[in-house]
This record gives C-alpha cells, structure tokens and sequence, in this order.
C-alpha cells in the first residue's frame, strides 16, 4: 500500500482500491507507539474535502481523547481489535451512557452509530484499540466542538487525572 504522511498521526492513500492487511495493522501499531498522543489513522479517502470519511484507527491505551461533539455530522465506529467504552456526555460534562464496545468475538457491541451531536470520549481497556470510522466530510475544524470543562491535550497530567476521574465515574471500586 502506497502511504502519504499528513502528519505523524495522519496518513492517506491515494489507491483505488484500497486493502488492509494484519501486518499494515501491525505496522500501524508501531506508528500509534512512536507519537506523542499514542494514536494514527488510515485515511482511506483522498483528502479533508471528500465528502465521506473512512479511517482506520489504531489508539493505545491511555491515549487521551478529548471529549468532544461534531456538529451536523453522524459518526460510526466498527471495532477490529481491543476493547473500549465509548463514553458519551452532556453539556456540563455528566456522564449520560456508556457503550462498551469489542471485537465482535468479544461479546460486546462490536458497532455504534450515532445521529445526533452529543459529547463523546474513549476510554480504552486494551493495550490497542483498532476501529474502522466514518464521518461525513469534508474536515472542517470549526464541525468540532471541544467543551471548557475537558482538559487539552497538551496538558499531560490533566488529561491522566481527567480520564482516571471519568474512569471511575463510569466504574466505581475499580
């Protein structure tokens, strides 16, 4: 597979067709370990401007993503590896539902969809998390919504507290 660097996190192909193989997973793997953020994305679409788009998203464990909403965008996942609860929150940051989420074998929802603009995160049980998403395009930074009350990335510390919080918010006693 012929891939172009965005940037380390994000990479695109410009192939017609376009196969994914458990060693393009594998390699993936050892991009996600080498960022800053512990994460990277397939991009199966060309560009930010395509209307649909489809990603293949390999996060490790205790990669922080910061609850955030799309507007007048849906979002899917569909799970190939590891296990995750999708966590989604209201506008003050209250915990409304918990979808835990696995691999199919696992037993687990293995997809989610969701229409409306609600406030998600990920907290991620596994040493990595591989999913298959899709979202409507085009990227435009200003369709994301980031609330006050969840700490930036670049924050380390108030992101590992913020998500042992939530952790045990969706989890009590453990």
């Amino acid at each position: 597979m012929s891939l172009k660097e965005f940037n380390r996190e994000v990479l695109y192909t410009d192939e017609d067709l376009v196969e994914v193989s458990r060693a393009d997973i594998a390699v993936l793997k050892k991009k996600a370990m080498a960022n800053d953020r512990k994460r990277i994305r397939l991009c199966s679409h060309r560009d930010v401007c395509d209307p649909l788009h489809e990603m293949l998203i390999v996060n490790t464990k205790g990669a922080y993503v910061r609850p955030h909403k799309h507007l007048n965008k849906s979002e899917s996942f569909h799970m190939l590896e590891g296990c995750a609860d999708v966590v989604l929150l209201d506008e003050q940051g209250h915990v409304t539902e918990v979808i835990p989420l696995g691999e199919y074998s696992s037993g687990r929802n293995f997809y989610y969809r969701i229409e409306t603009s609600h406030y998600h995160t990920l907290i991620i049980h596994s040493d990595y998390l591989v999913f298959h998403e899709t979202i409507k395009g085009p990227f435009q930074i200003a369709d994301t919504v980031f609330p006050s009350w969840a700490p930036e990335e670049s924050s380390v510390e108030a992101c590992r507290a913020y998500m042992q919080d939530m952790a045990k918010r969706i989890r009590p006693g453990h």
